[in-house]
């Protein structure tokens, strides 16, 4: 790792933290060392992997005892970069984030030295404007010219304001009597769909057996009539249906659910249609792409993460409500304390919006995305997600031509590419169930040796629901900007790993 040695350094490694200067050379530390999105050279290494255990001996991981000097510090900054997975290098391939936007960087860093708690006016007058202006910019890709919204600290918690309002919103007496007294409530989502559903059914008191699971097509779609049938079997049981969780993007498959139909099946029982498009809610600012998610003006209520497609900086989740009763959110989630909340202050208090909140303490998540997208403009951002999609079919065309890769789907729902690698042994093979078998094993033992290389990270799964066995799931991002050819190396270091297996 390069020196940080020279103008401004500490001479005397027995002098305190000098925290300017600490914060300068961290700045310097990101740049010299290509952090930004775009700046990584395509031979770095990734990722310097190494196990837990000996990262422990590497790394004085210990608290208490007596202060470190600067030097022992910046030391222990340089260290977290070392051992860190460069999420801004253009083959970090792996998850549904990627790099973040540098001019989003700037404005979390922004946000974190103001230190902001955004919950009154009086106290974040300027950020709580642009969260209001960021959230009715969101609602007007939905199609909405009205409604309310919030940045939760990612999806899942998104998800589960969902699932609060539509439950408040059909049983307001929920609030104050709670479950007990509204029968047994039953929400709906596709075999498919995030894992967060799941969990919010437990902590909301549901129970997991009361999230009824919809078969999804051979694509991952969710089935329309599927959703009907299930429905007319909780109301034959006496339960109340009350959420559809429809996907915009799945995890694994990217699939983007059918929400013209199934928004026509939750008006048919007053059930209230959430979009869950924290992956793929990104197509919305595509003309060429948005037709993925055609229907979603019809829904009731959306997630859709920011620092996902988008690229702004971890975590910039937006939950969004076309309820045109404004106050509704605040009713079902408010909790009128009179430490903050006072109802004579001497402005406008309909600003002190963070009663609306299930937090106290809130984050600044909407300035980061403001100052971005102020840089980019609608245009700017809509080229990267074109850009991400032509490269998801750019993949796929030319792993088709190929005859060691096998994709799972014919092409890319969203920017996920799906595929087997099959190594050479395995070709012009009977495919029995035992030949799955050993395809099984592959994606695992190419995923160890691109790690330990630092070549390449891309993730595997099996999908059980519907008898696939591990394969890779390619995810692209907007940032860094990807290219045809890093769509042709991870291509060909796939085969350069793996064929020996």
């Amino acid at each position: 790792m390069e020196s940080l040695a020279g103008e401004g350094a500490l001479g005397d490694e027995n002098q305190q933290v000098n925290e300017e200067l600490l914060l300068k050379q961290i700045t310097d530390l990101v740049i010299n060392q290509r952090l930004l999105s775009g700046k990584a050279n395509a031979d770095d290494k990734i990722v310097n992997f190494i196990h837990p255990e000996e990262l422990k001996e590497l790394v004085d991981l210990s608290l208490g005892g007596s202060s470190l000097n600067h030097v022992q510090i910046l030391e222990l900054c340089k260290q977290a970069v070392e051992y860190s997975v460069k999420t801004n290098h253009p083959k970090f391939l792996n998850q549904l984030y990627h790099a973040c936007d540098p001019v989003g960087l700037a404005g979390a860093w922004l946000t974190e030295a103001l230190n902001t708690n955004l919950h009154t006016f009086e106290v974040a007058p300027f950020f709580l404007m642009v969260e209001c202006a960021v959230l009715a910019h969101l609602r007007g890709f939905i199609g909405w010219e009205d409604g309310d919204g919030i940045f939760a600290p990612g999806g899942s918690i998104s998800n589960m304001y969902g699932i609060v309002l539509a439950r408040y919103k059909k049983f307001p007496e929920v609030k104050t009597k709670g479950v007990g007294s509204i029968g047994e409530l039953v929400a709906f989502t596709s075999q498919e769909s995030h894992y967060s559903f799941a969990k919010a059914a437990h902590w909301l008191g549901l129970g997991t057996d009361n999230l009824i699971i919809v078969a999804s097509d051979s694509s991952g779609k969710m089935i329309p009539a599927e959703l009907e049938n299930k429905i007319v079997k909780a109301l034959e049981q006496k339960k109340v249906p009350f959420f559809v969780n429809a996907t915009s993007g799945t995890t694994v498959l990217g699939a983007y659910d059918p929400l013209e139909p199934l928004a026509h099946v939750c008006k048919k029982y007053d059930v209230w249609l959430h979009v869950d498009a924290a992956w793929g809610g990104g197509a919305l600012v595509s003309h060429k792409y948005r037709f993925l998610m055609d229907g979603i003006q019809l829904a009731d209520s959306v997630t859709w993460n920011l620092h996902k497609i988008l690229g702004a900086p971890l975590q910039c989740s937006a939950f969004l409500t076309k309820l045109k009763d404004k106050d509704i959110l605040n009713r079902c989630n408010s909790a009128s304390a009179t430490c903050l909340f006072q109802t004579d202050k001497f402005y406008d208090v309909r600003y002190d919006i963070g009663d609306k909140s299930v937090q106290c303490g809130r984050k600044v998540d909407a300035f980061k995305l403001w100052l971005m997208w102020k840089a980019r403009g609608d245009r700017g951002l809509e080229e990267m997600v074109d850009n991400a999609f032509e490269c998801a079919e750019y993949f796929s065309h030319q792993i088709a031509q190929r005859s060691e890769f096998r994709l799972v789907l014919s092409g890319p729902n969203c920017t996920n590419v799906c595929f087997w690698y099959i190594p050479t042994r395995l070709r012009n093979c009977q495919e029995s169930p035992e030949w799955w078998e050993q395809i099984s094993k592959v994606a695992p033992a190419i995923k160890k040796r691109m790690v330990e290389k630092g070549s390449l990270m891309i993730g595997y799964q099996p999908l059980p629901d519907k008898n696939l066995v591990n394969f890779f799931r390619l995810v692209i991002p907007c940032q860094p900007r990807p290219t045809h050819e890093d769509m042709d190396f991870a291509i060909d270091e796939i085969e350069r790993l793996g064929c020996d297996l």
